[in-house]
């Protein structure tokens, strides 16, 4: 006569993804700052393509480049503070500069080589990990501190800051970052990062090319021409000028990611987790 079977039951704990941290909480005013710089960046970026020949920022085509720049420096700087002032305690500090400095000192590594940039691998992975409000800050910072480390400061670098920080803050804001890990997660970051690298070089063409002598090419930004027609300058300009950089970065970023992009991700978590952002720092009285 056989035993009686039982039903055997798994008592170990079922390993279930944890809440990612957050190095910052976006609360409504970080919200509204994000939303009033980024509306200010687009008219920064886009305006020759929506200004005809009998506008007023056409007729200042030389002059609004560097308004815009002014502006756009001021507004990250209040966006960043404004960031900042909702929940950037000592341990994210901490954090943000260790990863700013480490992108500042990645990005000369490819200057002068076409698309070799391994920041952006390291922005997607940050921003992922750390969330849209301080990869959007940690995006600015970054390319700021590069700037100065290259040499690279001129009326470009605000758009550049703005820029680098859509970059990473666009992968803060992916689905599934509580739940989706492994292969799925690194195809995800690689396809943005791939799509991402190309939206990036296509923003900064649009910042330099109305700085372009419209007599010294014929696919420079001409304030007299109507706007059809100058988005066929600008598109061949892209593929004249930046269409092979920019696919170097993008396959770059790619192949960094899918490479080592699960380490460094288990890494930036660890550290996320070790750090505790969300517990407050406190002091015991003497």
């Amino acid at each position: 006569m056989s035993a009686p079977e039982t039903a055997v039951h798994d008592s170990r704990p079922h390993s279930r993804p944890h809440p990612q941290a957050r190095a910052i909480r976006l609360g409504p005013r970080s919200v509204a700052a994000l939303a009033l710089v980024s509306a200010t960046g687009v008219a920064g970026f886009a305006w020759p393509l929506f200004a005809g020949p009998g506008s007023q920022v056409s007729a200042h085509a030389q002059d609004a480049p560097w308004l815009f720049a002014g502006l756009l420096v001021l507004l990250v700087a209040v966006v960043a503070a404004t960031i900042s002032e909702s929940g950037l305690g000592p341990k994210a500090v901490a954090m943000l500069g260790v990863l700013a400095a480490t992108g500042a000192a990645l990005r000369p590594i490819g200057a002068g080589t076409a698309g070799i940039e391994p920041m952006f691998f390291l922005m997607v992975l940050s921003g992922r990990v750390l969330g849209p409000g301080f990869g959007f800050v940690l995006g600015s910072v970054t390319m700021f501190a590069s700037a100065l480390l290259t040499g690279g400061v001129g009326p470009w670098m605000p758009f550049q800051m703005l820029a680098m920080g859509w970059f990473t803050m666009g992968a803060g804001l992916l689905p599934g970052a509580d739940r989706l890990r492994g292969r799925g997660e690194l195809l995800m970051l690689a396809g943005y990062g791939f799509l991402a690298a190309f939206a990036y070089g296509t923003a900064m063409n649009l910042a330099g090319w109305p700085f372009m002598d419209a007599l010294a090419s014929n696919v420079a930004f001409d304030p007299h021409s109507a706007v059809p027609a100058n988005l066929a300058r600008f598109l061949a300009y892209c593929l004249a000028t930046s269409l092979g950089w920019d696919l170097g970065r993008a396959v770059v970023t790619v192949l960094l990611t899918l490479t080592v992009g699960g380490t460094l991700l288990k890494a930036l978590r660890r550290a996320t987790r070790r750090a505790a952002f969300e517990s407050p720092v406190t002091f015991d009285p003497r």
